[in-house]
């Protein structure tokens, strides 16, 4: 029992080098382990702009998170970014919205981690999809949050055209 406690400190002194590098070996090992159909699927640099708009888009409340609220925006014909986690079990939970996506003219993207899409989106659970809905900021605090992310946003779109 001890000896767990000291492997704790250890964890907590890495130094921020070290974190990416665990960072990145995560990214490689969740590489392994994805669906057929994850396809466009972000490359490392993409993943981390991708949780991190996600992150601030969260913050700004601009966001729906899971299978049914993302389906039922798509059905109503709202447009934004869906972004999928490419490691769920079963595959026929996600396998359906890549096709609402395209019948809708919406963009989309596969991301490696549910756990890490989950945990950009705010939510303590793991996520299988999210969709970034930008809108019109009403309040100037509001606003200021939309703008936030609204450039990390278009550079992402822009990107995932250019890979369709």
């Amino acid at each position: 029992m001890g000896s767990s406690k000291k492997e704790g400190k250890v964890k907590e002194s890495k130094s921020k080098s070290e974190e990416t590098a665990v960072v990145e070996d995560n990214y490689e090992k969740r590489m392994s382990a994805q669906l057929p159909f994850a396809k466009p699927l972000a490359s490392k640099k993409l993943n981390k702009k991708i949780l991190k708009t996600i992150k601030k888009a969260s913050k700004a409340k601009h966001v729906k998170r899971g299978v049914k609220e993302v389906v039922k925006a798509l059905r109503k014909g709202e447009k934004g970014l869906v972004v999928i986690a490419g490691d769920i079990s079963p595959a026929d939970v996600i396998s359906h919205i890549p096709v609402l996506c395209e019948d809708n003219s919406v963009s989309y993207i596969f991301v490696p981690s549910k756990e890490d899409l989950g945990s950009a989106g705010a939510t303590k659970r793991p996520t299988s999809c999210v969709m970034i809905v930008p809108g019109g900021g009403k309040t100037k605090k509001n606003a200021d949050k939309v703008e936030e992310y609204r450039e990390g946003y278009d550079e992402i779109v822009k990107e995932i055209t250019s890979i369709e």
